[in-house]
């Protein structure tokens, strides 16, 4: 396959719940029509995988379990788009395009179909699902890769330049994985991982600023994967678990992993990339106690402490993309917390990403948290003690949490009073 002759079919892979393997679930067909500057992708399920008395839809919302052809413009109360959202939720994301971009084009801005972005991405990608040119046979695009040559590619990706076929594998473990920075899947005895890199361009600490931000939340009682900050080839790296894999062992000994489905929550509201700035906290909260979601007031208390847990520590890239949820075929289940990223201020004000309060205020300020409290089920004195547990765990935990993530002394001073703790979140006005 080559960017000029991307297929017009791609065929739709899934790892079922608690499977080891993967079965065809449908395929995606070029309708011929663009929506967004993009070929529209209509899909539909296969017979064969309707039939299965364990079959699944991939996200009702968008692709119920039936025999239609749906036409991502035509799903009801959701934004018209190219390709459904749940699917778009497993294609690279900016980081990932753009390492595709260098192997098919030797371009790293190039525009490159969506077909071409599923069929040249990793197989190991987030969730359950995969994209091969086939139905009835199955061929994984991964090959083992060792950190330096994850590393070396990265150098590569952030120059522009092209990747060797010596590090063609390598690059397969980029391709996968949403967000805009340099980053890579990687195996390690007994661990599946995103290793997360500093860029050459960082004028600050961003691996260790954000993998401190992990370990704080794990102290502040938040769900987070276990995170480790290691040095490689004179770059910091944070490591990072996965959580959309489980391993199980055979009766033979043998190890395999099973592959949970993930939803970023701009799916599971179903509005477009321009449109997410529009949404809000309390739109989050609206759709938790409204949709089909496994405990929900815990699932709220647990995403407002999370706001909360931005709010303190600078996080403003709280965007859709960064909030996601597992999806069993029936159930909603908000997925551990992840990509808690404190960043960069100019001045002492900030705003998130998306809004706070249903009316869309944004201001990073502890009174908006507060406001938004009954949204999600909280009294203003559970509010209040979630902001005080968040406050002592950083306070209490700073110096050990810096530690583990090796952050330096004049590292540590320039990130506490900024980006952590910043005196403007405790103001009463904007």
């Amino acid at each position: 396959m080559t960017s000029d002759a991307p297929p017009a079919r791609v065929f739709v892979w899934v790892w079922l719940p608690g499977a080891t393997n993967p079965v065809v679930a449908g395929v995606l067909q070029d309708t011929g029509e663009q929506a967004r500057g993009q070929a529209v992708l209509a899909f539909r399920y296969a017979a064969s995988y309707r039939a299965r008395g364990n079959a699944v839809s991939l996200f009702d919302r968008e692709l119920p379990l039936d025999g239609e052809v749906h036409d991502p413009r035509d799903t009801p109360h959701r934004a018209p788009s190219a390709l459904a959202g749940c699917l778009r939720d497993a294609a690279p994301d900016a980081w990932g395009r753009r390492v595709v971009n260098l192997r098919l084009a030797a371009d790293p801005d190039a525009d490159l179909s969506e077909t071409a972005y599923l069929m040249a991405s990793g197989s190991d990608r987030i969730g359950a699902l995969d994209f091969q040119e086939a139905p009835d046979r199955y061929v994984a695009r991964d090959e083992a890769a060792t950190l330096d040559e994850l590393l070396h590619v990265a150098a590569l990706v952030e120059e522009g330049r092209a990747v060797p076929p010596s590090l063609a594998a390598a690059a397969q473990h980029g391709t996968s994985i949403g967000g805009a920075r340099p980053k890579a899947l990687l195996d390690d005895p007994g661990r599946r991982l995103i290793a997360k890199f500093s860029s050459s361009t960082d004028t600050r600490p961003v691996v260790k600023a954000e993998g401190l931000a992990m370990l704080l939340a794990a102290r502040a009682g938040i769900s987070v994967p276990a995170v480790e900050v290691v040095r490689a080839a004179g770059k910091d790296v944070l490591l990072v678990e996965r959580f959309d894999r489980e391993a199980v062992h055979a009766p033979d000994g043998t190890a395999a992993h099973t592959r949970k489905s993930m939803i970023s929550m701009l799916t599971v509201l179903g509005v477009s990339e321009m449109g997410s700035r529009h949404t809000s906290y309390a739109q989050l909260a609206d759709e938790i106690r409204s949709g089909p979601w496994t405990d929900v007031p815990g699932t709220l208390r647990e995403l407002f402490t999370r706001l909360v847990f931005n709010v303190f520590t600078g996080n403003n890239d709280d965007h859709l993309r960064n909030h996601a949820a597992f999806w069993d075929g029936a159930r909603l289940t908000l997925t551990p917390a992840y990509d808690l990223s404190p960043q960069p201020r100019s001045s002492q004000t900030s705003t998130q990403a998306i809004g706070i309060t249903r009316d869309g205020r944004r201001s990073s300020q502890l009174r908006l948290c507060r406001e938004v409290a009954t949204d999600f089920l909280l009294t203003a004195r559970d509010a209040d003690e979630i902001v005080e547990r968040v406050r002592a765990a950083i306070h209490d935990h700073w110096d050990e949490a810096c530690d583990e993530a090796r952050l330096t002394g004049g590292e540590r001073r320039l990130l506490w009073g900024r980006e952590f703790c910043n005196p403007y979140i405790e103001y009463d006005t904007p």
